[in-house]
């Protein structure tokens, strides 16, 4: 029994017993001072209990802490001893799916919203060491997970954050207006006069689901084996983690897309400015000091920029007068190294800051990959037609931490 909860029971035996003496009408010497060590020895319970709480306390803490990280290495454990060649053999042969891979698979299944075999997100992993049939092309990967490919794309460099999404719709509450401070003309005088608290709302909703197919032949799924399994991940790894980093970028809110950055400058109020002149430091100081004077930033530094190729080779081309020095060392200095990407249209940059730990926008994944069988397409080649469904939302919830520039000039 915890120390605390001995303290409280002898604390509620005092109190039973200094009632009934305490409805005593003439109490004995005996009676009072027995009252008087209760009373004392009660006092002294009391600083013992509240002593015993704060220790036990801290152990909850620790207790909770080890407990939170047992979670995820054990989770981390289970979703390194899933097997996607299961997942193909199932859709295939109908074979059935066992040991940690069932377990996975019937937890989200208990999730609901998946019509074929769900697949968690963190199972696309390329691991280490897993041993590939000779031949198969060596498994070689720019982003080993679907986690990790964020951080290493243009919308991670960009400071977008992923969200992982159960079900249903995710709002952000944006505050618009607020407090106005002013001064009082006067002894008697107003500070001014007061403003309402007014917040607008920027949402992610399932309503854009994309899908990744690939066909497996009939010889791939007999020659290959385990190597399988690589090539499956690395095919739909590469292709869902391509096409949600171009629509962060250049989604047109159409045709079953979610809104980006760039078609959705107006809708989510960011400020694009056409430069028209050819692309220079000075060009873009010009958009951190916006930051600055917007209260976004402090320094240089809390930027983000991505640009295209073509950028960069004019950037690092231009040499400022009598030095050796380019107008690309010029920028690192001040903003670190800038994504470059063919993600960004030509001609065109893209910057952004994390504000108060706000992220300049949001990417959110409903759910894992819904992998479900094609049987019929091609039936006559008896080859395996698997697509993989991501349902996937953007947001920006503040314009003012986001600024494209088009109409940068080539040299």
């Amino acid at each position: 029994m915890l120390a605390s909860k001995k303290l409280e029971l002898r604390r509620s035996e005092i109190r039973q017993n200094l009632a009934e003496l305490a409805n005593i009408a003439n109490p004995s010497e005996d009676e009072v001072r027995k009252m008087t060590d209760l009373d004392a020895e009660y006092r002294a319970k009391e600083v013992q209990y509240r002593a015993a709480l704060i220790s036990e306390d801290e152990q909850r803490r620790e207790a909770g802490a080890e407990l939170e990280t047992r979670s995820e290495s054990e989770w981390r454990d289970m979703m390194g001893r899933f097997e996607l060649r299961q997942v193909a053999m199932a859709l295939d042969e109908g074979t059935a799916i066992n040991g940690a891979t069932k377990e996975i698979v019937d937890e989200m299944r208990a999730a609901g919203g998946y019509q074929g075999i769900p697949v968690p997100m963190a199972a696309l992993e390329t691991r280490a060491g897993e041993t590939v049939a000779a031949d198969q092309i060596n498994p070689q990967t720019i982003r080993p997970t679907i986690d990790r490919i964020f951080p290493n794309s243009v919308a991670g460099s960009l400071g977008v954050q992923r969200i992982g999404i159960a079900r249903g719709e995710l709002a952000f509450p944006v505050a618009t207006s607020g407090a106005v401070f002013g001064w009082a003309d006067g002894e008697l005088a107003n500070v001014g006069a007061a403003a309402k608290y007014a917040t607008t709302e920027r949402s992610l909703s399932p309503d854009y689901t994309g899908g990744a197919q690939m066909v497996i032949s009939r010889k791939s799924l007999k020659q290959a084996g385990e190597g399988l399994e690589q090539s499956i991940r690395r095919d739909l790894n590469a292709a869902i983690a391509t096409e949600l980093d171009r629509v962060v970028v250049n989604g047109t809110g159409a045709d079953g897309q979610p809104l980006g950055i760039i078609p959705g400058a107006a809708t989510y109020g960011i400020a694009s400015t056409a430069i028209g002149i050819l692309a220079s430091w000075s060009a873009f100081r010009a958009e951190v000091v916006a930051f600055m004077e917007a209260n976004a930033i402090t320094s240089a530094s809390q930027v983000n920029l991505a640009i295209t190729p073509e950028i960069w080779a004019d950037l690092d081309n231009s040499l400022i007068d009598g030095t050796a020095v380019s107008e690309w060392d010029r920028l690192t200095k001040h903003v670190g190294t800038p994504a470059v990407s063919n993600v960004i249209p030509a001609a065109s940059a893209v910057m952004t800051a994390t504000v108060q730990g706000v992220a300049p926008g949001y990417l959110g994944i409903y759910g894992g990959v819904d992998l479900i069988r094609d049987p019929f397409t091609k039936a006559g080649q008896g080859s395996l037609v698997l697509t993989g469904l991501v349902t996937a939302d953007y947001t920006a919830p503040r314009g003012l931490q986001t600024r494209i520039l088009t109409g940068l000039a080539a040299a």
